[in-house]
């Protein structure tokens, strides 16, 4: 690190407008990036991190935002002083930004070569053989495995840490001195994010840039960056090196980030979250004993199974030619039992076949061949009839509920959809107090059931998600990477109330992820797939203390341990 001032935000404050008062979202926020710097910023979602680097960049929307006051200094010059024009020169070129969702970022009806290679259009001379030279050189540097195809692929034809790798080699285009990395990871598996980490950090060191680095996540942030900022609610709580942040946290909101992440050495009976902590630093953390547990789980497994699969196969088949075709086993040949109380924790990267075996499951998905046992019955010769009746019992929580609520809802009448759709109660009157009942069990209130989905953060639409899941009260629940794209805070407060559903309700569930470490704190038993087939199953506790198979221990040394 060199010790030269590359950027400076000096008590920058900004505000949002609206029709009725002026909202300010930063208060007061400075620091210094130093040439080839790594800063991290951390925070939950609301704290103002992006709104920092949208300000660094100008990107700010001009009609309903303002900088009210402070300044930015980036290589000696004002950019607050810059006009557009001036700012086209910078942005992209001398610092440029990886988006938080590669999918919406790039376009999708342009192949992914010419997205990059318009980058140095803009801001090079470079003639159009060489610029298709250089992009093929960056999708090199960023290890995208076929460079080729790549640049001949259109966005929706890669995975998401292709697109990501795409994100990147943009950015990078021009060599910037400076790179924000806005949440360059969030939804990406835990292996994917390990590579996406390690390759920010080696184009760092070989170009010698600085990064800002914006995440949730603490100990993903101890693993790239040299020091970090932390922010709540639009201001600074606390800044340092990663070391006496790690070891050294003087604010309790601090402390409270290193400790949402779900720990591997313990087993708590409740995640402490960001409100315990700031309201009461010496709540006692109950853990569960291995002796508890095994009581338990004498007590789950001398029960008949819930649901049986048995040699569960599903392929799709694409055209390769004019007559041949070729065939992809998503799901090949996997069985295992899940019992009343359970929670079955299913891991493993994206394509593995997690979802396809959720979907299959719930009859969304016709497997090819095998059979789906639920209470006795084989659900994969149901009439279509029978299948809907069924769904009362078997529901999906979603991985993005913003997604899966309809925006012309309000969210009380998303909730008593399913209700009316199955005949639950006798009329209007009874759904609306049920569903009022429901918002307070996720720790909603009743003022929100007029409101629409937009009105929410993240981790509210999760918890309406969830509400609209249980009220038809079903019996198995399957959670597809319900909680991958919230704050590490909120994460915990989700799977809290996952937990206290489950004991209260009786529920069941099929907890599917990515991440080892949620997987590990949900689950009972563990089923750890890759490409289609089960890799290791067992006891949760047992598979991480102990991994058998080479795939299952680089998914647990993915997992971001901090420092």
């Amino acid at each position: 690190m060199d010790n030269t001032t590359l950027l400076s935000v000096q008590n920058l404050c900004v505000s949002f407008l609206s029709e009725e008062k002026e909202n300010q979202v930063l208060y007061d926020v400075s620091f210094d990036i130093h040439k080839n710097e790594i800063l991290g910023v951390v925070g939950e979602s609301g704290s103002g991190k992006s709104v920092a680097s949208l300000a660094i960049l100008g990107l700010l929307p001009n009609k309903i935002s303002k900088v009210t006051k402070g300044n930015i200094i980036y290589n000696g010059i004002s950019l607050l002083s810059c006009n557009e024009k001036e700012y086209r020169a910078i942005r992209g070129n001398e610092i440029a930004m990886i988006f938080q969702e590669p999918m919406s970022s790039l376009n999708p009806s342009m192949k992914c070569g010419k997205q990059v290679a318009e980058i140095l259009f803009q801001h090079t001379s470079l003639s159009k053989t060489e610029i298709k030279a250089e992009v093929l050189s960056l999708f090199e540097k960023v290890k995208l495995p076929e460079p080729d195809r790549a640049y001949k692929s259109y966005p929706h034809q890669l995975s998401g840490g292709q697109k990501q790798r795409i994100m990147i080699a943009m950015a990078i285009a021009c060599k910037p001195k400076l790179l924000i990395a806005d949440e360059p990871t969030t939804a990406l598996d835990v292996t994917v994010q390990k590579e996406i980490i390690g390759l920010l950090k080696s184009l760092q060191e070989e170009y010698k840039m600085s990064i800002l680095f914006i995440s949730h996540d603490l100990s993903l942030v101890s693993e790239v960056a040299d020091h970090v900022l932390v922010m709540y609610q639009g201001k600074m709580i606390e800044y340092g090196t990663i070391d006496t942040i790690f070891h050294t946290p003087q604010k309790e909101y601090t402390k409270a980030l290193i400790n949402a992440r779900p720990p591997m050495n313990v087993r708590y009976q409740k995640l402490p979250t960001i409100a315990d902590f700031l309201g009461d630093t010496d709540q006692k953390k109950e853990i569960i004993t291995k002796e508890q547990r095994e009581q338990h789980h004498q007590n789950l497994y001398s029960q008949p199974p819930l649901l049986e699969v048995i040699n569960v196969e599903k392929s799709y088949f694409s055209k390769v030619g004019l007559f041949g075709k070729a065939e992809f086993k998503a799901v090949d040949d996997v069985s295992f039992k899940l019992y009343e109380g359970e929670t079955l924790g299913l891991v493993g990267e994206s394509g593995c076949g997690k979802s396809t075996l959720g979907n299959t499951i719930l009859q969304l998905d016709k497997a090819n061949s095998g059979q789906v046992i639920y209470k006795g019955r084989d659900i994969t010769q149901l009439s279509s009839s029978e299948i809907r009746s069924l769904r009362k019992e078997i529901q999906l929580i979603f991985q993005d509920p913003f997604a899966s609520l309809n925006p012309r809802l309000t969210v009380g009448k998303a909730i008593m959809e399913p209700m009316q759709a199955h005949n639950l109660y006798n009329n209007d009157k009874e759904r609306k107090q049920k569903v009022i009942e429901l918002l307070q069990r996720v720790s909603l209130t009743e003022e929100h059931f007029n409101r629409y989905p937009h009105e929410f953060s993240g981790g509210q639409r999760q918890r309406i998600g969830i509400a609209r899941t249980i009220a038809l009260q079903p019996k198995l629940i399957i959670c597809d990477e319900s909680v991958s794209a919230l704050d590490i805070s909120v994460q915990a407060q989700v799977l809290n109330l996952l937990n206290e559903l489950k004991s209260n309700f009786g529920f069941t569930y099929i907890f599917i992820s990515h991440d080892l470490a949620v997987v590990k704190y949900m689950s009972d038993q563990l089923l750890v797939m890759n490409k289609g087939k089960i890799e290791e199953q067992g006891d949760a506790d047992l598979i991480y203390e102990n991994p058998k198979k080479d795939y299952t221990k680089k998914l647990i040394d993915a997992i971001p341990q901090g420092k």
